[in-house]
Formats: structure tokens, sequence, C-alpha cells
């Protein structure tokens, strides 16, 4: 936002200078981009009038003229069209230094143009470094008084300030804000624009209804007619508007932008004998259209509020008013409007149709919603001064319920202390927070207030809020600089918990490499994975390839497996810790963290002592065993046969924990590997973190420092017999000495029988103060044999 210091310096007049106020700004939050002159320096140039204007005998697009300084007159050669008889406008004198655009200067001198004797020139807005206007030279009000100083009469010795606001301070995008601010910074008086009412000398109205009231819960309306469609806006008014970056057009427009500019209220006029009906405040009807004041027409969306009458759309709401109802040189008759819209219903809807107005810029931040009524009165009041007019009383359509609510928030003197890091007085807090405008109250508690925060400060809503606005002012310079310091007592740690730090290193230690995907896929792809659930939709994704959030990490991993493979590496290990999002029957979305793994292409790197033996299912499951091991509960996992739509429906193992379900480990279908374009088997992995995770509670066991006892088994069962069910019987039957279950040998094939497999076992006993026996290992030898044959039909093999 653009503001000119000395329009400030009306407001609030501290005893510092222009860089000094900068500074002040730039310190409390609001970054100063920029600091020009109102205009370039030069000297010697007064209000001149010019007496004659005749045509040069030498040159058709000269004129001589004789212009007048207040006291004596001087004959000045002028090509610009505007030259006339009459008109006052600024002439640089013999001997006047003026600014050229190379950044030099150069002097005026007497000359001869077509011989004739010129004594100065006669000025443009360029050639003075006011502005880029160069369409002829300045026109001055007639009241101008000549010869004066121009700088001083233009008020030129100003200096133009360009704030760039953080998008929580709407409350500064205006003169009186930031009037506000420099107050409060200087502790120095501030004088507001009062808020004078403008009596009715007519009863006409014009109707409203709100029907959106929750994106427009007050709207407030005026009539004035028999305005003066030929009265100028007034030259202090132009200065304002031109160095805040905004073009002067007419006097309604203008001081509907002024007051825009004053206090902060965006404000429309529409031309009254232009509309029709009733003013109706509404969502706009998809593809109803729209010319707006720039020219362009539009089809308006059916999330954009607007304003509209019999006719249609007139205007869209807090963006930009409609050409058709627009005032004119011909207006005799305006409906003037201010209004308060819900900044959420405002935000982004410019730049959905590529617009971006100094009113969207306003309502998406947030206006005072108590600033309607004051913005009407006082562009009623500039109106009536300028252009003339009747007006009506001022309507005032609102739904209370609607509004904002008023703002209260709890501030205890300990918490400000603590952040703050230093003592800072309770009555210097209650001054500082009196000075922003919010209501101090003190509770019955020592040290503790409640703050009533203004309507105009929509940043304001938590104890925090005001602690910054305490170190804002206070001056964040002058804030003490502390170590901080914390009590960091040593964290007691879960001895039975796995930490996924673990986790993480071990799998890190059998070669695989920790990728981290997106959490969101392809809709399809999410499908082809999980057919258990369907993946929750994003409402708004950024593209379709990220259209679902993930219910199994897979995807993500296998993306990155195809990603390498077409790049020639071809032998990939990856795992991934993170979250899966299941949906529920409710609203709710279960966020379930689990750890993936991924295996592909050969079993050993390559080299010339290595074999080019490819993975199978059982280095997958070896590896996943191993993380089994971490937390000492091995023996509490087991794996059953299972199907799995992504996985190979004879190579897909279910992992449980005590009979529960925590996760499936697998090859990739058949199915999937063509579709994806993968040129190997794929194996997969995926558990439940917290069944990961949790271990049991290590204990102590001397070391037996007697020998093994060891027998081999030869067992024919039933092909369809796991050894998992086999071990779990061994170990029940072989006694309490039983130290370990091993297969060392599957054979199935000649001398077997059809439908049979020849499982070769290892058992071996170990007692922690004597050496076993024959005769106990051979009365355990026979449980065994003997259960086995019981449960499973299993025979010694010959």
């Amino acid at each position: 936002m653009k503001f000119s210091e000395s329009w400030l310096r009306e407001l609030v007049n501290p005893a510092v200078d222009t860089q000094g106020i900068v500074d002040q700004i730039t310190m409390a939050g609001l970054e100063v981009d920029e600091v020009e002159p109102a205009a370039k320096d030069f000297s010697n140039v007064v209000v001149g009038e010019i007496l004659t204007a005749e045509q040069h005998p030498n040159a058709d697009k000269l004129q001589v003229c004789t212009v007048s300084d207040g006291s004596e007159e001087f004959q000045v050669v002028c090509g610009a069209p505007n030259a006339r008889a009459g008109l006052k406008t600024a002439y640089a004198k013999v001997g006047a230094v003026l600014p050229t655009p190379d950044g030099k200067e150069f002097k005026i001198k007497k000359a001869k143009l077509r011989q004739v004797e010129s004594f100065g020139m006669l000025c443009a807005e360029d050639e003075l470094g006011i502005s880029d206007d160069h369409g002829g030279i300045m026109e001055l009000p007639a009241d101008a008084p000549v010869g004066s100083c121009i700088r001083e009469y233009l008020s030129l010795n100003d200096q133009i300030i360009d704030v760039d606001l953080t998008p929580n301070r709407g409350d500064c995008l205006s003169i009186t804000g930031l009037a506000r601010e420099v107050g409060v910074l200087n502790k120095a008086p501030v004088t507001f624009v009062a808020d004078n009412e403008t009596a009715p000398v007519i009863d006409d109205t014009f109707p409203v209804e709100l029907k959106d009231a929750a994106d427009c819960p007050r709207y407030v309306g005026r009539v004035i007619r028999n305005i003066n469609p030929q009265a100028e806006t007034p030259l202090w008014m132009k200065q304002k508007l031109e160095r805040s970056g905004v073009r002067s057009i007419d006097p309604v427009v203008d001081v509907t932008n002024y007051v825009l500019l004053e206090l902060g209220q965006p404000m429309h006029a529409f031309d009254l004998d232009k509309l029709s009906g009733e003013i109706v405040v509404r969502r706009a009807v998809q593809g109803e259209k729209l010319t707006l004041l720039d020219g362009q027409e539009i089809e308006l969306n059916a999330d954009t509020l607007a304003i509209t009458d019999a006719s249609g759309p007139v205007a869209m709401a807090g963006i930009m008013g409609g050409e058709p109802t627009s005032v004119t040189e011909e207006t005799r008759n305006i409906f003037l409007e201010s209004a308060f819209f819900n900044p959420i219903s405002i935000a982004g809807r410019a730049r959905s149709y590529g617009l971006h107005t100094d009113s969207s810029h306003r309502f998406e931040r947030g206006v005072d919603w108590q600033l309607q009524s004051r913005a009407i009165n006082r562009a009623s009041e500039l109106l009536l001064e300028i252009v003339g007019g009747e007006a009506g009383p001022v309507v005032e359509t609102v739904n209370e319920d609607e509004l904002p609510a008023a703002r209260q928030v709890f501030l205890r003197h300990s918490k400000v202390n603590s952040m703050l890091a230093f003592e800072m007085p309770a009555a210097e807090i209650e001054e500082i927070l009196t000075r922003l405008g919010l209501g101090v109250e003190k509770t019955s508690t020592e040290g503790e207030w409640h703050v009533a925060v203004p309507s105009y400060r929509f940043d304001i809503a938590i104890e925090v809020d005001l602690i910054e606005e305490l170190a804002r002012v206070y001056g964040y310079n002058n804030l003490p600089v502390r170590t901080p310091t914390a009590s960091m007592p040593i964290k007691e740690r879960d001895e039975t918990q796995v930490s996924i730090q673990q986790v993480r290193r071990a799998l890190i230690a059998l070669g695989y490499q920790e990728a981290i995907t997106y959490s969101f896929i392809e809709a399809g792809l999410a499908k082809q994975f999980d057919d258990q659930y369907d993946a929750i939709a994003l409402a708004n994704p950024i593209s379709a390839e990220m259209a679902v959030m993930r219910t199994t990490i897979w995807p993500g991993l296998v993306k990155a497996l195809q990603y390498n493979q077409n790049r020639q590496q071809s032998r990939v290990r990856l795992f991934e810790s993170g979250q899966r999002f299941l949906p529920t029957s409710g609203d709710e979305i279960v966020q379930e963290n689990v750890v993936a793994g991924l295996l592909a292409g050969s079993r050993v790197p390559e080299g010339w002592q290595g074999g080019k033996d490819q993975v199978d299912f059982y280095d997958m499951k070896g590896d996943l065993e191993s993380l089994l091991a971490l937390g000492g509960a091995a023996e509490e996992f087991s794996f059953v046969a299972g199907q799995h739509v992504a996985l190979h429906p004879g190579q897909t193992a279910q992992i449980l924990r005590n009979g529960e379900a925590v996760g499936y480990v697998g090859a990739l279908h058949p199915n999937l590997i063509k579709a994806l374009g993968l040129n190997a088997p794929v194996y997969l992995f995926e558990i439940n973190q917290a069944a990961l995770c949790r271990g049991s509670l290590s204990s102590y066991a001397e070391i037996s420092k007697f020998p093994e006892s060891r027998r081999d088994l030869a067992l024919i069962v039933d092909e369809k017999t796991a050894f998992d069910e086999i071990r779990k019987l061994v170990q029940k039957q072989a006694g309490e000495f039983i130290k370990q279950v091993t297969l060392f040998d599957v054979y199935q094939g000649q001398g077997i029988e059809s439908g049979r497999k020849s499982l070769a076992l290892g058992l071996t006993w170990q007692h922690p103060s004597r050496t076993l026996n024959d005769e106990e290992i051979n009365n355990a030898i026979d449980a065994v044999v003997t259960a086995l044959a019981s449960e499973f039909g299993a025979s010694l093999r010959e």
C-alpha cells in the first residue's frame, strides 16, 4: 500500500523524520518496500497564468504565449496543444533548474524558437518529475495563486511510502490504520476523521434484500439525487489519490476511492436511474454474465457472491462493479453502498477470474464489520461538498446473527514475562494495549486481564497474539537477549518397546534403502493394490496421479522400483515407515503407522565371486523374521497362507501375532508386474508398526557349561503341513530342555509318495546343570514321534 507522508502527518505528527517513521513501522512488522519523493528536485518554478496565446508566425505547432508570474509578464513559446489564454499552469522562469529522465538536470535559459524569443518554459507533469504524463502542460485550478512556488502550492515536498503488509494486518490498509500504528509507536495523539452524520433532506430509499446473509450480513445504502455531473474533484483529493497509486476518474468514483484509502472500507456508487427492482445480495447462478467496469465480460460461477437487481448481476460483491450501472458524466442520481462481506466468501474469487482489485485485497483480509455506516456518512459528507445533491436516509440491512462476534482474550502477566523473557511492568502492559485500541479489564486475580478486541483487529484471537502485540510495540530491539534454558531430564524408555529407529537401522544393515513416498496416489493404482478399503478421495487434488490417500505403502514403493528399473537399476531393496489412511463407517480417518519393504533383483551384488541367483519369497521372509526378532518375542509371530489382491495367489502369507493379523508378505501379483512394466519378480511385506515394535522384557539366564545333545529326524508328512505347526508340537513334546528345532532339508521326489514330503529336523537339547543321558533323549524322541504321528500322520523316513 502506498501513502503520502503529508497525509499521514495530518492525522498524526510524531517528532521523527521520514526515515524515523520508516524504521519504526518496519520494526513493527509493516515492512517498507520503497520511499520516493512526490516530485523530483527542481527550483524556480511558479504558478503562471497565460494571458494570451497566439499562433507562432513561423511554426504550425507552436504558440507564442504571454505569461504572468504575478509581478511581470513574459513571452514564452510553447508547443503544448492545451496552452490557452486564462489557463494557470507551471511556469519555469529563466534560471530554473529542472530534472531530466537520466537523473541529471538542466537549466532554463533565454532562447529563440523559430526566430521568436522565449523567456522560460511552460511545464508538463513529467518535466517536473511528478508523473509520466506528457499529454500537455499542467492545468492548475482557476483559484491557484499566481506567482506562488509550485512546490509549495502542490505540496511536492512530500514522500511516498510503499508498505508491504502481511495478510493478517488488513487493519493497516488505510491511512487511519497506519496513523493509529504510528501514534501507538510514538505515544502521539491521533486525529481521527470525525464521524459526521449527514441529515437526510429527501425520503428516497432503494430496497435491499440479503438472500445470502452468511456471506453478507450487513449492507448499508443511501440515495443521493441531483448531483452536479460537471463538478471536478478538488486538487487536494486528486493529489492524495495519485500519491496512493489511484488514478483520478470523476468526483463520485474519486470519493469512494478516497474513503477506501482513508478508512479502509471499500465502497461503490451505482447510477440510481440504471437500477431496477431492488438490490439482492445472493450467490450467482452458474453462467450468469456481467460486464465489469474494465470492459471485460465474464461468466459468473455459482460460488461467486453477486450484487443483483431485477435485470441480473450488477456487481461482483467485494471485487468490482458492473459497467451497465456505473456512474458516468450524465449521472444525476446515485445509490451509494457500503457492505461487510465474510472474508471466506471473497477469498480467492478475484484470482479465479484473473482479477485483483483494491476492494478484494481488503475484503479477503477482513474489513472492520462496524465501519460501514461511518463510511457512508464520510462519503456523503464529501460528495455533498463536491458535487452537491440531496441525500436520503441511510438504510442499513443487517442480519445480526451472522455478524462476527466481539472477542475477548484472557491475558496473564506470568505468560507475558515467560514468553518475552523479562519482567514487563503491569502498568506498561495496560498502557500499550490501551493505546492499541483494546479494552483492558482487570480480573479478580492479580496479574490477569480480560482484553476486548476491537472489530478492526481480525488477527487477534488468542493470548499469544496479545503478547506478540506487546513485543512489537515495546520494540523487538528493546527485548533482552537471553539464551533459552530448559530442564531436560532423561526420558524413561520402555524396554519392552523397539524404537522405529532400531527397525530402520536393522533394515539398512540388511542392505535396504529408506524411501519416502507420497501419501497421495492414483485412484486406479489404489484399487489394484487394495480391494478391502475404498481410498479416501481428496477434495482438491494436485493432479490425477495424487487423487486419493493411500491405504497401503506398497504403491509408492513399487512406483519407486519402476522408476529405478527404468534407469537400469536391476537390484533394488527399499523400505518405508509411514502412515496409511483407512476410512471408517463414520467421518473419521484411521491413520495407521506401518513398515513396508520391497525386494527385487539379484540376491547379492554383482561381483566376480557372487552368484546370479534372484531373490525369492524366503529372502524376504528371512529379512522380515530378523525384524520380528528385534523385540525378543519372535515366537509370538507366525505365518499362514493368505490371499491379497496385490500378491501372487501361491506366494502370499499373512503375518499373525498371537493369532491376530498384523500384515502380509509375498510376491507381487504377475498381473501387476505386467501392468507396471516391471522386469523381474518383486517381493513385498507390510506390517503394523505397533505390533512390530511391541517386544518383551529381556531376562537373564546363565549359559550352560554342559554339552548339547542333538538328534536328527526325517519325517514324511502331508505336503500341505506347515513346518511351523510341526515346530510348535515338537517344542511342546520334547521337554523343558529343548533348545532348538531346525529344519535343514525338504525333499519331494523319487522314493517319496505323491502328495507327501520329507522334512529333516535337527533337535537340540541342553541342560543348565548337567549332561543329559541317552535315555532321557530317547524318551523325548519317542514322545515327539508319537505326537507327530497322532497329530499329523507323520512317519519316520526309512
